[in-house]
Formats: C-alpha cells, structure tokens, sequence
C-alpha cells in the first residue's frame, strides 16, 4: 500500500493520537506502533516527529504526560488525554468529514 505524504500525515497526526488517547493512557512508542498497526502501515510516524507533536499537544493542554518508571527502572513518559483534549475529538472528526467530502466533490473519489 502507497505511504501517505508527509503533509497529509502531519494534519491527521492529532486526530490520530487523541482517538488513540481516548481509549487509554500510552507512551510514545505504543502511539506510533498502534498507528502503524491499524492502518496497516500506511501511517507511520518517527519518534524525531511524534514526540515534538505531543509537546504541542501537552502544551495546548490536550494531553498530559507522566513519567513512568517501569519494574527494570527504565523511565519513559506516558501521555494521556485531558478533558480538554477530549472535547477536541469531535471538532477535529468534522473538520476531516467536510475535507474528505469536499475531496470527494472534486475528484470523484469515493470513500477518499
């Protein structure tokens, strides 16, 4: 299956990770490998670009991360969704619907 282009990928990254989010508590690693897994590798995101957007998205208070110390003594932080990251969701889910929508209009493309 095709990759998608980065642009594309970086604008659908949030609403990826706050759906991920939703359903519980992850650290870094487990976001990027679910992405990978449920699309069947078409998204897949590096640390070196998945880790300044959950900077953004703590700082914009959409989610919270804690540090983690694992029973090796391995330390790594785990993000989670706030409730403001929550009411995100939605918004963001129709900002997509109307874009794939209008995607569609032009270029004929079902299920785009």
């Amino acid at each position: 299956m095709a990759s998608v282009n980065a642009q594309i990928k970086r604008g659908s990254a949030e609403l990826a990770v706050l759906t991920l989010l939703a359903e519980h508590p992850l650290h870094g690693y487990e976001i990027a490998k679910q992405i990978e897994a449920q699309t069947g590798g078409v998204l897949r995101f590096d640390m070196a670009s998945l880790y300044p957007m959950l900077h953004r998205l703590e700082r914009k208070s959409w989610v919270k991360a804690e540090w983690q110390t694992l029973p090796n003594g391995r330390r790594r932080r785990c993000y989670r969704l706030t409730a403001t990251g929550r009411r995100q969701i939605a918004p963001l889910r129709a900002e997509w619907r109307a874009f794939f929508h209008a995607l569609q209009s032009v270029t004929g493309f079902q299920n785009a």
